[in-house]
């Protein structure tokens, strides 16, 4: 954020606007403790979309011809990998995780999923 071309006030509210913060959760009648977050996106407020776009802008995929498709919120992150790249799957997942890292975020590998998509026409070539 600090590379950011805005004004001083400005930065300043929202540096602000980030320290200080707590999470905790509540199920039925029972709440836990709370806890500091120092990390993430403050999620149901005016600033969390845009400051998760300013957070993400800097995750791109690491192979030509891959596409990262990211919503917004901290949540989801798709990377389209063509046939023709496959190889780098491993590369992609890793970029993630190390950009997670540089940014005081985790990435949980067991929630992250391959999902195989294949065009109804090359489907019909391959059947013939």
């Amino acid at each position: 954020m600090a590379l950011l071309d805005i004004p001083d006030a400005v930065y300043n509210w929202l540096v602000n606007f980030f320290v200080g913060h707590g999470h905790c959760t509540r199920y039925g009648e029972t709440t836990s403790t709370t806890l500091d977050i120092s990390a993430s996106i403050i999620q149901g407020s005016a600033v969390g979309p845009a400051s998760y776009v300013v957070n993400a802008a800097d995750l791109t995929t690491v192979t030509p011809g891959n596409a990262m498709f990211k919503y917004a919120d901290d949540t989801y992150r798709y990377i389209v990998i063509p046939a023709r790249n496959t190889q780098s799957r491993g590369s992609e997942l890793d970029n993630v995780y190390k950009w997670a890292l540089a940014n005081n975020l985790r990435l949980n590998k067991a929630k992250c999923v391959e999902i195989e998509r294949e065009r109804e026409r090359e489907r019909e070539r391959h059947r013939q």
